[in-house]
This record gives structure tokens, sequence and C-alpha cells, in this order.
């Protein structure tokens, strides 16, 4: 009687010889391959970061060498008359165009161009006091690198001057990245920094109240040049002597409400003897020089 065959049945096996073990065919689990994924993907996570690192650090590091070069490599912008002009350096920073009208041996006279600036009031009744003018150069210097309703970070400038006050009432007299100015029948000084010509009256309003914003008209200024740390006594005695130099001038005259401004090029760490160091005095054309 023959037997019907199964319906279905298993794949055939391999015939196995009598007490040789039972083969297993192992295949790996997908975890690995996972695995091996996922660290392949924090590896490249971790060369992308570093090389994003490095790439920023080498542009910090050109921007630091960039920035050092323009104090290590100064800006002749000026005309030595003196050994002691012809020592005197500053940063290779934007400053206030003027065109030089005249030049003599004690002064020359400058056209200077209208510019803003950034001012505040310094504390104490010396211009030159050290700690009123940190205090003051900090207020400005934060309004420019970012304490501003947009905080924006602006460039510096040079130089920095100090002028005496005016009475409110008197329009405000030229100024130059930073100026300390002082009237007689006033005690506080006034320090100012030019703002960056590339804004013009754009300008970001600052978030410290004692921090203005002032447009300085085109003035006409006698500047007088030396190097060394700046003290009042010394701006007073060559303020005495501007003034009688620009006595004998027939072309130009000091202006009746003209008050003292100092301007200074330099970070703290210059030497002394390569500072350059400017009193100004605003001027006008004498009557006579203007009829001849």
């Amino acid at each position: 009687m023959n037997q019907m065959a199964p319906l279905c049945s298993a794949s055939p096996r391999p015939l196995e010889a009598p007490g040789q073990p039972r083969r297993r065919v192992t295949r790996p689990p997908r975890t690995v391959a996972v695995a091996a994924s996922g660290a392949e993907a924090r590896v490249s996570l971790v060369l992308a970061l570093a090389s994003q690192a490095l790439g920023e650090s080498q542009r910090r590091a050109a921007d630091l060498a960039a920035e050092a070069a323009k104090y290590a490599f100064p800006s002749r912008r000026f005309e030595p008359r003196t050994l002691e002009e012809a020592l005197m350096s500053v940063p290779d920073l934007e400053t206030v165009p003027f065109r030089i009208l005249k030049r003599e041996t004690d002064y020359e006279i400058r056209e200077v161009e209208s510019y803003f600036i950034a001012e505040t009031t310094m504390p104490g009744r010396s211009g030159f006091d050290f700690n009123g003018s940190s205090q003051s150069f900090n207020v400005l210097a934060s309004y420019l690198f970012g304490k501003n309703t947009t905080s924006e970070q602006m460039e510096m400038t040079t130089p920095v001057f100090t002028r005496k006050g005016e009475p409110s009432s008197e329009t405000m007299d030229m100024t130059t990245p930073v100026i300390t100015k002082k009237s007689a029948g006033e005690n506080k000084w006034k320090m100012s920094f030019v703002m960056p010509m590339k804004y013009g009256s754009n300008l970001p309003r600052p978030k410290d109240p004692s921090v203005t914003i002032k447009e300085v008209p085109s003035k006409i200024v006698a500047v007088a040049a030396f190097s060394g740390l700046v003290t009042d006594d010394d701006i007073s005695q060559r303020e005495s002597k501007l003034r009688e130099s620009l006595k004998k001038d027939t072309e130009f005259r000091v202006k009746d409400d003209s008050v003292v401004e100092v301007a200074q090029y330099n970070p703290p760490f210059t030497l002394p003897f390569t500072r350059r160091n400017e009193i100004a005095l605003e001027v006008e054309r004498n009557d006579i020089a203007v009829l001849a």
C-alpha cells in the first residue's frame, strides 16, 4: 500500500555524521551595527566641533594680532617738526579728519570736520586725576563696546580728549575722540570719545544716563603737540604759552570764549617719551587778515 506524501515539509537539513556536534549558524545582532553607527556619529560630531573651535580660535587670534599691530606698528600721520615730535607715535586707529591751514614753530592751525561724540562729566576737580579719569574712560568705553540700546560694539578711535566743561547755555566747542575740558566758572571736567564716522547720526543710544551723544560742528583750532605724562599744572603752563604765541599771529586769533582741550593719543602702556599729546584752542580769522 502506497503512503501519501505530506502536504508540506520542512527544508531539508544537511546530513551530519554520527557523533559530530551540530553546527549553528550565528548572525551578528543588529544592535552592534547600531552601536557602531552611533559611535561614528559621536566621533564625527566631536571632530566637527573641534574643527569649528580651532577655526574660531584662529580667527580670534588673527583679530587679536591685527588689533595688536595697530599699536605695535603705529601710524605716522603727523609730520614731525622737532626731535620730540619725531619720537612720538600714535596707534593706527580712526581719528577726526582735519586739514592743516598753517604751521608755525610752536603750533599749527587746523580746520577740523564735524563729528559726533559720546560725552560724560568727570568726577573730581582735577582733569587728570587718575581715579576720575579711569571712571570716565570706563563709562565711555562700556558704551562703545556694547552698553547701548542695540548692543552694538563699535571701533575704538583716537585721540582721547579731555576738556573743561562750558556753561550749559554755551554751544559745545570742538572735541576729538576723548576730550576733557573745563571753563573758568565750573569745577567739572568733561571727557568724550569721538564716534566712528561710518555711523553718522545713526548712533545707538547709551544705556547709562550719564553719557550723552552730541554733534560737534566744524571748527578752526590752534594745536601744540608735546610728549610725556599730562598734569593739570603742565596744561596750564602750555595753554599760557600757546595763547602768548597766538598773540603774534597776524592771521588768526583766539576766540573770546575758547577753552583749552587736551588730546591724548596713546594707551596707558606707552612709554612717556613716545606719547603724543596736544592742547588746542579754538581760533578765528583776524578781521585785518580778512580785509587784506
